[in-house]
C-alpha cells in the first residue's frame, strides 16, 4: 500500500495577521522558515523515506519545500496543481470573516476573479491521481496550503461540505495518507 505525505507551508505575515493569503505570493516570517526547518528534521527523525518533494510555486511553500530538501537530501520540483486557491475578492481580509465563512460553502463560487473549490480539486485530484498510479514505486511529499490540504484530505476521507470549508492543518504540520 502506497502512500503521500502532506506538509502545509510554514507561518506567514498573513498567517500572523489572519489574513486570507490565496494565490498571493506571501512570504514566510523567521518562524515560517524555523518551522520548515524543524519540519525537515522531524522528517529525518522519524525515518521518512520519499523520492520527492513536490510543492506550490508561491514562495511560502517553495522556501518551505527548499529548507526540508536542504535538511533530508530528498530532491524537490515544482507542481503548479498545488498553487494555492485564487479567493479573488477575499485575498487579503480577514480568514475568520463572517461573508468570507459564508461563501466559502459554495464550491462553485469564484469569489469574483478568483477560482472555485471544484476547479482546485479537478487539479488536485488530477494530481493524486497520478502519484497513486505509480504509489508503489515511489513516494512524494506535497508542500502546499491550507486550502490544498482540505482537496488533499477530501481525496482521502468522505467529507461534508462543512467538514470540508472547516477542515485545516497547522503550519509546517505533516500528514501521511494512505492509498
Amino acid at each position: 500500500m502506497g502512500c503521500v505525505y502532506f506538509v502545509r507551508h510554514g507561518q506567514t505575515f498573513w498567517n500572523v495577521e489572519n489574513k486570507i493569503c490565496g494565490a498571493t505570493d506571501i512570504a514566510l516570517t523567521d518562524e515560517g522558515h524555523s518551522q520548515a526547518e524543524k519540519t525537515g528534521r522531524k522528517i529525518l527523525e522519524e525515518g521518512i523515506r520519499a523520492d520527492e518533494i513536490l510543492y506550490s510555486p508561491l514562495i511560502r511553500a517553495a522556501e518551505t519545500a527548499r529548507h526540508i530538501s536542504e535538511i533530508t537530501g530528498i530532491p524537490m520540483r515544482m507542481d503548479k496543481r498545488l498553487t494555492e486557491q485564487n479567493y479573488g475578492k477575499w485575498e487579503g481580509t480577514p480568514r475568520d470573516g463572517v461573508d468570507f465563512l459564508k461563501d466559502k460553502e459554495s464550491f462553485c463560487s469564484r469569489y469574483g476573479d478568483g477560482e472555485s473549490m471544484l476547479q482546485v480539486a479537478h487539479r488536485v485530484y488530477d494530481l493524486l491521481d497520478e502519484i497513486k498510479a505509480e504509489s508503489d514505486k515511489k513516494t512524494y511529499i506535497l508542500v502546499a496550503h491550507n486550502g490544498i490540504a482540505r482537496v488533499v484530505n477530501s481525496y482521502f476521507y468522505e467529507m461534508t461540505n462543512t467538514e470540508y470549508a472547516r477542515f485545516g492543518i497547522k503550519n509546517a504540520a505533516v500528514v501521511k495518507y494512505y492509498f
